[in-house]
């Protein structure tokens, strides 16, 4: 592997952050000539939180701040109205521009947790690509910038090509959409100095794009780097799984499940998620990389405290690792477990069993709860239940007030029982 002078790019090659970047060699010498340098990542307000989906990015702008440099996040309050088509098959859902905010303020507050804002000149800034697109003149901006793209090109970029290849549709508002954004890095370098766009692979497209607009609108030497689509070993995106979303929005997961979710990371997994969401030398990760089978455990508790305690801090990680040795471990009911409260009064009349595990978030609907129970799976006060509409009563309260319903071996709730009506 090539030795860099720079400590965000010798981190981020050992590591395994980079899957492509533009001349790797002169990004180097100006992340050396120049502190702080400045970069930054895109985020679209398409939901209220991010997944862990977008949690490689951000851990590129946290390497890169702790190696001296300054983080710009882009959220896209403008491009968010035209969808990003990278990696989609539909169109994505138009959202209205109260939805787009309210997003925005969710998305926002993620950031705080891994990166450091303040007055310093590496602290990061978040800003709004809708202070310079809303306002367009869309003729003016035709002419001065639309001679600089080339359809011939647009159209060989896997964000278009892949979308006409399967022959499903793509809208023009959708086409503008790597337009838009090379123009937010051309606007980012006008305005901040910013020379290095970071992203998902599937941006690529969209990066070039920019820092050939920089190149022919301003003359100026941009900056792309890309880091891989992560994927488990069964083949599957990172960031959502058969129960849903891993959001990083405690609102949205708790620090439990999230705690859970790297807990049950895949074998072969370990050692590639320890390099990418956790700070664990590599000295430390290669030496795990040599164990097996059982000896992995303790890996994986290692992987799911660090990378909680990055997105929730130490406490609630430590909150979390404890629960889980409780109800794992131990076998006993840990109070910490996610809980959903219903009155004794609501109760009195009984609780359809495959509507309780609906309604502990144990599935996402009547039917899949259905099948859940049919299918051995589903558990209350650990003894297996198989009659899907037998009525959860007063008399299935234990003696801490709460009922303990099971998904499998490795989801669990509470339903806790207060004695006021609500």
């Amino acid at each position: 592997m090539t030795t860099f002078q720079s400590q965000f790019l010798q981190t981020v090659y050992e590591r395994g952050y980079v899957h492509q970047c533009t001349n790797a060699e002169d990004l180097d010498k100006e992340l050396v000539k120049q502190y702080p340098l400045t970069a930054y990542i895109g985020f679209d307000c398409t939901a209220d939180s991010l997944h862990v989906g977008s949690l490689l990015p951000i851990m590129l702008l946290r390497i890169f701040q702790k190696s001296g440099h300054k983080p710009i996040i882009v959220l896209g309050g403008a491009t968010t109205k035209v969808g990003d088509p990278s990696g989609k098959d539909d169109s994505r859902q138009i959202l209205t521009e109260d939805e787009i905010s309210a997003n925005m303020a969710g998305i926002h507050t993620i950031f705080e947790r891994f990166l450091s804002f303040g007055n310093l000149s590496n602290d990061a800034v978040i800003i709004n690509n809708s202070d310079w697109l809303s306002d367009l003149s869309y003729i003016k901006f035709l002419r001065e910038y639309g001679k600089f793209f080339s359809i011939n090109r647009m159209l060989s970029f896997d964000s278009v090509k892949l979308r006409l290849e399967r022959e499903q549709p793509l809208s023009f508002l959708e086409f503008n959409y790597m337009i838009l954004q090379a123009y937010d890095f051309l606007q980012l370098y006008r305005q901040k100095g910013c020379i290095l766009q970071m992203g998902g692979s599937d941006q690529w497209g969209n990066i070039v794009n920019g820092v050939e607009l920089g190149r022919r609108a301003e003359g100026a030497t941009l900056f792309g780097l890309t880091s891989p689509l992560v994927t488990t070993t069964a083949g599957e995106k990172m960031g959502k799984t058969a129960q849903g979303a891993i959001w990083l929005n405690e609102k949205k997961l708790s620090a439990y499940e999230y705690y859970q979710f790297w807990r049950n990371t895949a074998d072969k997994d370990v050692g590639k998620f320890l390099r990418f969401f956790t700070e664990i030398p590599l000295n430390q990760i290669k030496k795990i990389d040599q164990l097996n089978g059982s000896e992995l455990n303790a890996a994986k508790k290692l992987l799911a405290f660090h990378a909680t305690a990055l997105c929730h801090g130490e406490i609630a990680a430590r909150k979390a690792e404890n629960t889980s040795i409780s109800t794992f471990e131990r076998g006993t009911t840990d109070p910490n477990l996610p809980t959903v409260s219903i009155s004794k009064n609501e109760l009195k009349d009984g609780l359809v069993t495959f509507s309780a595990f609906v309604f502990a978030g144990l599935a996402k609907s009547n039917g899949e709860a259905r099948r859940l129970i049919r299918g051995g799976g589903a558990s209350i006060n650990d003894e297996m239940v198989t009659n899907e509409t037998a009525i959860i009563s007063e008399a299935n309260i234990t003696d801490d007030g709460t009922i303990k319903l099971s998904a499998g071996k490795k989801r669990h709730a509470l339903i806790r029982v207060e004695i006021a009506a609500k």
